[in-house]
């Protein structure tokens, strides 16, 4: 069944739907969504393994918005259809009345799917403390050079399990600033657009870190040698 939400503002529909054209790009899956209390967290996969033998890190996008008037869910939804349900509301949003452009926006889902393996595996909403700082710059030349690595590693037309299998092993490669985070964290800020002069601010809750800028969070689940770090 869908879910209706209702965003705050125009401002928050445009920035859903350039993070979920965002996601779209990086894989063509799903996006998670969690109302409740106010606020729509949506949660995106940028990197995450697909069985035991994938050593492929969980690197999880994520953003927050206001929401008026919505009952609380937590569905998993494709992203293309998502896109065409915000580019609906886009549409009716540029037909309105200019005294009532400012208004929130009435959005509704669409139908969940229920196989998606990564939903599974929830984020802590609380309990973050903050562990140091990042330059975003050592980010973004992490993310540069792994996509360069990847790029001239996988030939075109080559089989869906090398390319994880060579994704896998570049991203978890860990940043040299802290070795117990993968690059693939450098990868899903800078794809997500989550990166810029702001330093990156680094929390961490359990076995998972939080990278956070101004512009959007970065989840990694952390391997299991580092937890007694």
């Amino acid at each position: 069944m869908s879910k209706p939400f209702t965003l705050s503002d125009p401002t928050s529909l445009e920035d859903l739907r350039s993070f979920a054209g965002r996601a779209a790009r990086i894989e063509e899956g799903s996006v998670r969504l969690i109302a409740g209390g106010g606020v729509l967290a949506a949660y995106a996969a940028v990197l995450y393994p697909v069985g035991l033998l994938d050593d492929t890190p969980t690197v999880l996008g994520l953003r927050t918005y206001a929401l008026s008037d919505t009952e609380p869910f937590d569905v998993v939804v494709p992203v293309r259809s998502l896109l065409q349900r915000l580019e609906r509301a886009t549409t009716e949003l540029e037909s309105r009345d200019p005294d009532h452009f400012a208004a929130p926006v009435d959005v509704t889902t669409p139908i969940e799917v229920h196989t998606v393996t990564w939903a599974a595996i929830s984020p802590p909403r609380g309990g973050w403390h903050r562990s140091g700082a990042l330059d975003p710059a050592a980010l973004k030349q992490a993310a540069d050079a792994g996509i360069a690595e990847v790029a001239a590693a996988v030939p075109e037309a080559v089989g869906e399990s090398i390319v994880r299998k060579v994704r896998g092993e570049v991203w978890s490669r860990p940043l040299a600033e802290l070795d117990h985070i993968p690059g693939g964290a450098g990868f899903a800020a800078l794809s997500l657009g989550f990166l810029g002069d702001d330093e990156v601010v680094v929390f961490e809750s359990g076995p998972w870190t939080r990278l956070t800028t101004k512009r959007g969070h970065v989840l990694v689940k952390r391997k299991p040698w580092t937890l007694a770090r």
